[in-house]
């Protein structure tokens, strides 16, 4: 029986490739679309009346949270999808990651207006509104989780991929017992800080307002930002205590729990002797009702995906390395390029137009702010990594200590930044460079959660015998 081996390596591209220049080509004729369709939007548009009652807010806690929920649900599907179509097929990869690059480092915010009238133009305004919010959620969420599931499945160890030859396993099933259970752990943990990242961006578009146009949305966003233009302390702090409440809630009913669940799918010989724990899941675990539910209802549904998926390879075809089949995926890529390509160069030649009138002092002045963005973003990370490296090694070797700070972790990396920046500012504007100082601290409130969520589901993924291996050997922890 022939088995394939896999590389764990991922390939080297190209700096700057066809796909590269083809996304750019896109992504200005979209832009070039939207900001043609924003000119048709309606010239005055009345937004809601947000109540600062103290019994709405439970329901805006509800909206709320009801927004990021099917935010991360789609996040999750274009993770699996998009992430096990560019690790699993190097002609996809080719265009695929270039474009992940691209839209990840895009600032969302920033379209947020033209991506509103856009869809005032063609929907209901309640209706644009809301699909609004959760397009803008869904990409302060997906990113991240995509690289993750991506990488994880390219660092898959080789005797595990070699296993699943050897099972013959097809590729549903490779997918659903090799795949998403070693890419698992990283996954909850960069879902953690997509959930955690999406509150920001949540208040963003519920209290966002373009002129005369009102696109607010009921919700804590729009509730504490109408106590605060109104001077009403009282409702500003109920609508924080609501947030954190919220926040602490969903720690504790969801991201806990999948945790604890998820250490089972950690490669290791030797059992963690402080794994996470979980009151609901231990709950859960002896509850009659939820044992039926499971064996009621989701265990016929994940029988009917396993038959559905299970019959397009019922032949029990070996999975194909990632070099394999890029030929017959290669010629439609080709065809969906060119038929992309044609309308991508119209946009870009009507947005050469628009830029015209730029004139080449303009040109210079966006260079140099440029410049001086890319400045203060490399400091951020520079002093985000001088704490969140040790911060995260702490917290993922250490149980006790992690169910002492993760809550607390996870509170302070869901308030939105926004929300404490003009305090700063007021406090760093008097200093020398107090503006510089104040842009990179905003940066830096932005940018350390994602590298301490991710060191910490480094260090949890470390397998338990490889920590006895280094206790065994008395190595410092500077060795370790």
């Amino acid at each position: 029986m022939r088995s394939f081996r896999f590389s764990p390596a991922l390939p080297r591209r190209p700096a700057l490739t066809g796909g590269d220049l083809l996304i750019i080509l896109v992504i200005a004729a979209l832009l070039y679309a939207g900001v043609r369709l924003s000119v048709r939007a309606p010239e005055v548009i009345a937004g809601p009346n947000i109540s600062l009652s103290y019994r709405a807010l439970p329901w805006y806690a509800l909206l709320s949270t009801g927004r990021m929920l099917v935010a991360y649900l789609l996040s999750l599907l274009f993770t699996l999808a998009y992430g096990y179509a560019a690790a699993r097929n190097r002609s996809a990869e080719r265009v695929l990651m270039p474009l992940l690059d691209v839209l990840q480092s895009v600032p969302i915010l920033s379209f947020l207006p033209v991506v509103l009238l856009s869809l005032a133009v063609i929907l209901p305004v309640g209706l644009a509104a809301e699909l609004a919010a959760i397009v803008l959620i869904f990409t302060s969420q997906a990113w991240n989780m995509t690289y993750s599931f991506y990488q994880s499945i390219g660092t898959i160890p080789n005797e595990l991929r070699e296993a699943a030859s050897i099972f013959r396993l097809n590729p549903w099933l490779r997918f659903k017992t090799v795949e998403l259970p070693f890419a698992a752990l990283g996954l909850i943990w960069n879902s953690m800080m997509s959930w955690a990242g999406g509150w920001f961006f949540l208040m963003a578009s519920e209290i966002f307002t373009v002129g005369s146009r009102d696109f607010r949305l009921p919700g804590i966003g729009a509730y504490l930002q109408t106590a605060a233009s109104t001077g009403d302390l009282r409702a500003v702090t109920a609508g924080i205590i609501t947030l954190v409440l919220t926040i602490i809630v969903g720690e504790q009913l969801i991201w806990r729990p999948v945790l604890a669940w998820a250490e089972k799918f950690k490669l290791e010989t030797v059992a963690n002797e402080q794994p996470p724990q979980s009151w609901l899941r231990d709950i859960l675990a002896r509850s009659w009702l939820w044992d039926h539910f499971k064996s009621g209802l989701i265990a016929p549904i994940a029988d009917w995906v396993d038959n559905r998926l299970g019959r397009r390879w019922a032949d029990g075809t070996q999975p194909q390395h990632r070099d394999q089949g890029a030929s017959g995926v290669s010629p439609v890529l080709w065809v969906l390029g060119i038929a992309a390509g044609l309308p991508a160069l119209y946009g870009v030649y009507q947005m050469s137009l628009m830029l015209r009138s730029l004139s080449l002092h303009a040109c210079a002045d966006i260079g140099l702010g440029v410049l001086a963005t890319l400045l203060r973003v490399v400091v951020a990370l520079l002093l985000a990594l001088l704490w969140t490296v040790p911060a995260g090694v702490a917290i993922g070797t250490n149980r006790k200590f992690a169910n002492l700070v993760q809550p607390i972790v996870q509170v302070t990396a869901s308030v939105p930044a926004t929300a404490l920046f003009p305090v700063l500012l007021l406090a760093l504007v008097q200093a020398p460079g107090g503006l510089d100082i104040a842009a990179v601290v905003l940066m830096l409130m932005g940018t350390q959660w994602y590298l301490l969520f991710n060191v910490i589901a480094g260090t949890v993924a470390i397998p338990q015998d490889l920590r006895d291996t280094t206790s065994l050997l008395n190595l410092s922890r500077r060795d370790r």
